[in-house]
């Protein structure tokens, strides 16, 4: 390290030499307040999500959307945020955590004010890719903040309470956008993450020192950027176009690009997403793909039962806010709890129960139908809640302290990028099974029946998957202490 800059690259980067951004020391108060910032932002993105689910029938009736242009409402977001996630945690790394994480704020913000003003689905849609860009600017930012100012005997509790206030907006989401759209329309949901934005945004510039850039100068990987996108993109479109043939040659196309990305990064000397980590630990690894099963089998819940309380069993938007509270709010209970188990017990026992018991939730659910009573359905919303709050919070810590400080941000990037595509193919699936068993139509009483067919079907892969996402967290092996990988 050149003697001019002592001690100002104790994170390490690829080209220590060329990094002049100081770690500054952090104080108690400092903690507190990037965790209140975290909090803040951690709440607003699955806040909008789950308020938006709920309003779906009521956004498909005011622009006459069939049931697969409706999940493009759901899923353009979700896309959005995928293909810029990993880009951005890589930026993030090089010019300043703070930075990133304060243009999502305002993009998220920004994007959240026009939503109210859109007037076609068209619109819509595309308003929803600009708050999908600024919640990857957020996601790809706030664990790795976090995790870079709490040591390692704390990180767990902080990564449980940052987890609480997603699973808080989780489920204040469904209850007040069914309260918002039931007496001011859809529309009013997204004037509520505006002052949240804002306040988010006065804070990070008022109070949060430093910059958190541990690779300065480094190179960004814009080819590779490029392949991972459109990999992305067939996949998705792929997903929505199914059974036609076109559907199929794109995603076979998404799967080829996707391949073709993990070869042309091991390439690079400056990769923006650096498979090295994937391959020098097995918690790392395995921890993900168990973070990838679990998303892709639990996200399309609440969309699916969103549409089956309002269409099948006839309640409000309110109501069926009310409802779905149930196993986002069991989340926010058990949360920190098991992230600060996880701070000293091995994750491993703590994430596989996990899984477990979403798997068994899942399972209860295949047997749904137009006479299940209420009771069942919130009993296991509560089953699934119990089981995404312990697997979460500690599958986070063991992914975050498998690295180094320098990789915080990609590892972070990627750990949010596979919860974003797990989120995109647990809609992807929806997507598919609505098109093989529905069509392009409108939901109406007539097919309800094949409404009820669908959920089967995604019930019964979803727990296929939760089944297998438990062999991954538990083969993973135990954490013994701090495995970090150098890269």
């Amino acid at each position: 390290m050149s003697p001019d800059v002592p001690a100002l690259c104790d994170a390490g980067c690829q080209d220590p030499a060329i990094c002049r951004m100081p770690a500054l020391p952090v104080t108690a108060t400092e903690k507190r307040i990037v965790l209140l910032i975290a909090i803040l932002s951690g709440f607003l993105t699955p806040f909008d999500g789950s308020a938006v689910n709920i309003a779906l029938p009521t956004i498909g009736s005011a622009f006459h959307m069939d049931a697969i242009s409706l999940s493009w409402v759901a899923t353009a977001y979700l896309l959005a945020s995928a293909l810029f996630l990993v880009p951005f945690g890589k930026l993030a790394d090089i010019y300043g955590r703070k930075k990133i994480y304060l243009w999502g704020i305002c993009v998220f913000g920004a994007a959240s004010l026009i939503m109210t003003f859109v007037a076609t689905e068209q619109q819509m849609i595309a308003v929803r890719v600009l708050q999908g860009i600024g919640a990857a600017m957020i996601f790809g930012t706030a664990i790795a903040i976090l995790t870079a100012v709490f040591p390692p005997g704390e990180r767990g509790k902080a990564l449980g309470i940052y987890i609480t206030s997603v699973y808080l907006g989780l489920s204040l989401g469904p209850f007040f956008g069914g309260v918002l759209t039931d007496a001011f329309g859809w529309r009013s949901i997204f004037y509520i993450n505006v002052p949240i934005a804002i306040t988010a945004a006065v804070l990070i510039v008022w109070k949060l020192r430093g910059e958190w850039a541990e690779c300065v100068g480094e190179k960004f990987d814009l080819a590779g950027s490029l392949i991972y996108n459109l990999g992305l993109i067939a996949l998705m479109v792929g997903f929505s176009v199914l059974p036609d043939i076109s559907g199929g040659a794109l995603v076979v196309a998404g799967l080829l690009l996707i391949g073709a990305f993990v070869w042309y990064e091991q390439r690079q000397a400056f990769p923006v997403l650096n498979m090295q980590l994937f391959f020098k630990s097995r918690i790392f690894a395995f921890s993900n793909v168990a973070a990838l099963i679990n998303y892709s089998a639990t996200y399309a819940v609440a969309f699916l039962l969103s549409l089956d309380l309002q269409y099948t069993k006839g309640f409000s938007a309110e109501y069926a806010g009310v409802i779905l509270i149930a196993s986002p709010f069991f989340q926010m209970i058990v949360s920190p709890f098991a992230g600060k188990l996880s701070d000293k017990h091995d994750s491993q026992v703590l994430s596989s129960l996990g899984m477990g018991l979403t798997a068994l939730g899942l399972f209860l659910f295949i047997f749904l139908n137009e006479s299940t009573p209420l009771w069942y359905i919130i009993v296991v919303l509560i089953i699934l809640g119990i089981g995404f709050g312990l697997f979460s919070s500690p599958n986070i810590n063991a992914i975050m302290s498998a690295v180094d400080k320098r990789y915080y941000g990609v590892a972070s990037g990627i750990n949010s990028t596979m919860r974003l595509l797990g989120q995109m193919l647990s809609m992807g699936i929806a997507m598919m099974i609505f098109a093989i068993v529905i069509g392009q139509v409108e939901i109406t009483p007539a097919n309800y029946p094949q409404f009820t067919q669908s959920l089967h079907w995604a019930f019964v892969l979803f727990t296929v998957m939760c089944v297998a996402g438990i062999y991954f967290s538990l083969a993973r092996g135990k954490q013994e202490g701090q495995t970090v990988v150098e890269g």
